[in-house]
């Protein structure tokens, strides 16, 4: 009897020291296949412009939030499972999983928060002309499926690319990547080169 009793607390504990399950997070504001294919079809498709000029400076980012969090620790509170933070809001455990590639991790110095559109990019497709205002916007959005908490190795080799360029690991993501893109480039009238539609077009029949 007395073993039973200890092997059902053990159990007890056991689940109550568990780690709550990873839920997969996902941006806000993706469209729909269909809406994401209007908004595609509505984008201007031009030559990419210059990258004379451009610095990530350019393009304020990591702003304030509320108190002491800035939009980093904002994404990594959203995207992640259990987070739990100091008194200057910097995650100091929690588990995050990254759809790019389907790794998960335990410390928030392995991920990196991608811009779906990346600065560069967005330069050269429009904002070159933007005032700083805007491109600190831009670079924050919190509204837009622009902002995504993703292994830091996966964003570095991601770069500035498109997607007519580079794609994430992940296949099964092309669909949901391609809505984030087209949704963010059409918010803010950004153009698309004709390889970087087809590309999109592509991603988007794997819906």
């Amino acid at each position: 009897m007395k073993s039973t009793i200890l092997a059902v607390l053990a159990s007890i504990a056991l689940v109550s020291t568990a780690p709550a399950p990873l839920i997969a997070r996902t941006p806000p504001n993706i469209p729909s296949s269909s809406a994401a294919q209007t908004q595609l079809t509505g984008l201007r498709v031009a030559a990419q412009g210059p990258q004379t000029g451009y610095s990530r400076d350019l393009f304020p980012h990591w702003s304030t939030t509320s108190g002491s969090c800035n939009t980093r620790e904002t994404v990594l509170q959203r995207d992640g499972t259990g987070v739990v933070t100091d008194s200057a809001c910097a995650s100091t455990s929690g588990r995050w999983f990254s759809p790019y590639d389907g790794a998960t991790w335990s410390a928030a110095s392995d991920v990196d928060i991608d811009h779906v559109v990346p600065l560069s990019n967005a330069w050269k497709s429009g904002a070159a002309s933007w005032s700083t205002s805007r491109r600190e916007t831009f670079a924050n959005d919190l509204t837009n499926p622009q902002l995504i908490a993703v292994t830091d190795n996966v964003n570095q080799a991601k770069s500035d690319q498109g997607p007519e360029s580079w794609k994430p690991p992940v296949t099964s993501y092309y669909c949901t990547y391609a809505k984030m893109w087209i949704k963010v480039k059409s918010v803010y009238s950004l153009t698309v080169t004709s390889a970087e539609k087809s590309a999109l077009t592509s991603m988007l029949n794997s819906c």
